[in-house]
């Protein structure tokens, strides 16, 4: 196993590089877990490891539970602690990170009896890994990403627990796209609004067949989106607020409709 010692390394900038940038892990169609737990999620889930950096103190801290990291790995490197911060998003790094490869999504298919999750521009990376962590729970047949934050950001993978590397999902610009393949497949659309016009999801009387859109958490669904849905559905509130956090929101409307 080699030492690397040096911050200017071609390997270290290039995983610092998938580390910060959306663009470059798109482009590379590469990205960085980080921490053992995660690490070892992505061995449990059977993800492609190119290459895994480990510091000499978690090395040896680590032994026994990265065997198998390092065991699944194409390469594994010894890092010179101080570069742990490097290639850390996070305060006090465990210094395990491994680079991986991006699912594939080019066989995503919806199950005619299946229920999906909708997320039209969800920026807060923490909101993103929260519902895919609570889809994953619930049993939903995967999710649908409309622009918004990069699942594969740092903090989203790290709030998923793993869910990304389990739970089928495509991701495209615009959602628009997203949904109207959903609707070729005989899904029906529902968009989530705080209106209390809308249908309460605890009336649906559909059970099965269904993506449920969740919007932006400043802006909620764009108009885009709204007239591509079949219908409005809303939680209904006897509170003051307005409506809820994007992660909240979602969490009680996959319970409701696997409830269902």
């Amino acid at each position: 196993m080699q030492l690397l010692t040096s911050k200017s390394n071609p390997k270290i900038k290039q995983a610092a590089f998938l580390v910060a940038s959306a663009a470059a892990r798109r482009q590379e169609s590469l990205f960085v877990a980080e921490g053992v737990r995660l690490c070892l999620d992505a061995v449990k889930s059977g993800a492609s490891i190119v290459e895994t950096f480990v510091t000499t103190t978690a090395r040896s801290k680590y032994e026994k539970e990265l065997s198998s990291l390092f065991d699944a790995s194409g390469t594994v490197w010894e890092i010179a602690d101080h570069l742990a911060a490097s290639l850390s998003d996070t305060q006090h790094p465990q210094g395990v990170f491994s680079v991986c490869e991006m699912p594939r999504t080019d066989a995503f298919r919806f199950v005619p009896e299946g229920v999906y999750l909708a997320l039209d521009r969800v920026q807060t990376p923490d909101n993103l890994g929260a519902i895919s962590r609570t889809a994953e729970a619930l049993g939903l047949q995967g999710l649908l990403i409309g622009g918004g934050c990069d699942p594969f950001h740092p903090k989203a993978l790290r709030a998923s627990m793993g869910a990304f590397f389990r739970l089928p999902f495509q991701r495209a610009d615009a959602l628009s796209l997203l949904l109207l393949n959903a609707k070729k497949a005989g899904m029906t659309l529902l968009a989530s609004v705080p209106d209390r016009a809308a249908l309460p999801i605890s009336a649906l009387s559909k059970k099965h067949g269904l993506v449920c859109v969740i919007g932006n958490e400043g802006n909620g669904i764009s108009e885009e989106t709204a007239r591509i849905c079949d219908m409005k559905v809303t939680i209904p509130m006897s509170g003051r607020a307005e409506s809820l956090n994007a992660a909240a929101a979602a969490a009680i409307i996959m319970w409701e409709l696997m409830r269902q």
